[in-house]
């Protein structure tokens, strides 16, 4: 047995752990690399003679730098562990330490704004993690392990963590962490917390014209995007029955990637799709789509414990590898700069 197989005292929290992560689209890939850096660290608490019920986040980021890393590592092994830490406190086996009074303060605010946003925004989990994630980010940028002075807050604020977000070594290259602040800042005004609506200083995005996907397809356009999919000996059959539903029933990625197996209903040839602000529709399956999601099932979807219908699913990859293939590209006979 190699070194990087050898169960650790950390092991029997590992498939929970993955579990959390599986419901956020985290790739198998990933979580395989998480588990063998896991148990290294695991193999550190054995020679520290720490118990997994003693790890404090603190501890956790301690230790996580001891372990050498690759130059061409792209995982932070002390963020990991605080990662894997948070989940044994949220599962009953460590116990969270006290809060100091900025943090138990900061926790009030993003605690009063998830509400805000599941009730009065309507909007998914998934979603709301993100918003929240970056909202402290931008709080933990700003004041550090002080207290909060929100009505101190200013533009060179904003513009100084949107300059640190993009100095990072692989910075955002999308506009979804000027969305998110965008949502903090109109709260914190709304509520008063704020004398400034700092959402009008969160600077625009810049994505270049020639690194997006085409907005729009012809309809042999898609018909090209579809046939190139289907052939692919590789997931072929799973991304043609993604690409199915977002063609023929015009379903965003999100809402495919949501889908489970009991949103199939076969009987009455209906489809439960889950869409913004938690409503729920119903549609008719087409022939065409319906013999798709059963190659799917048949041909390529595993024994699972999971009720997702699509496992792993990453559509705006598919959509790209899609149509980056040199037969999409004749038969689309278009070359709009896109790096593919």
């Amino acid at each position: 047995m190699e070194i990087s197989d050898q169960t650790t005292s950390l092991d029997p929290y590992f498939a929970s752990f993955e579990d959390s992560l599986s419901a956020k689209n985290y790739k198998p890939d990933t979580l395989a690399n998480y588990r063998y850096l896991l148990r290294r660290f695991g193999r550190l608490l054995e020679t520290e003679g720490i118990a997994p019920s003693a790890l404090t986040p603190e501890l956790a980021v301690e230790l996580g730098r001891r372990l050498p890393v690759t130059p061409k590592s792209q995982i932070k092994v002390p963020n990991l562990a605080r990662l894997f830490v948070a989940h044994l406190i949220e599962i009953g086996v460590a116990t969270r330490p006290p809060l100091t009074p900025a943090q138990a303060e900061r926790a009030e605010l993003l605690s009063n704004f998830e509400t805000y946003l599941l009730q009065q925004r309507g909007l998914s989990p998934r979603t709301i993690y993100h918003v929240l994630r970056f909202a402290d980010r931008f709080l933990d940028h700003r004041f550090g392990d002080n207290m909060l002075d929100l009505p101190a807050m200013n533009i060179r604020d904003v513009v100084a963590f949107m300059e640190h977000l993009l100095a990072r070594k692989h910075p955002f290259r999308d506009k979804t962490p000027a969305t998110h602040l965008r949502s903090f800042f109109q709260y914190l005004f709304a509520q008063g917390l704020t004398t400034t609506n700092l959402s009008l200083s969160v600077p625009r995005t810049h994505k270049p014209w020639g690194a997006r996907l085409p907005r729009h397809l012809s309809p042999d356009e898609v018909e090209a995007v579809l046939a190139s999919v289907r052939v692919n000996p590789r997931r072929g059959a799973r991304d043609y029955a993604m690409l199915m539903l977002m063609a023929r029933l015009g379903l965003r990625a999100p809402e495919v990637i949501a889908m489970q197996l009991d949103d199939v209903d076969w009987r009455a040839g209906e489809l439960l799709v889950r869409g913004k602000g938690q409503r729920h529709d119903r549609l008719p399956i087409p022939p065409d789509v319906g013999e798709a999601i059963i190659g799917y099932l048949q041909q390529e979807r595993t024994s699972t414990t999971t009720r997702t219908l699509f496992v792993t699913p990453h559509v705006s990859t598919t959509v790209a590898r899609a149509t980056c293939r040199p037969s999409f590209i004749q038969l689309s006979a278009i070359d709009n700069g896109s790096r593919c």
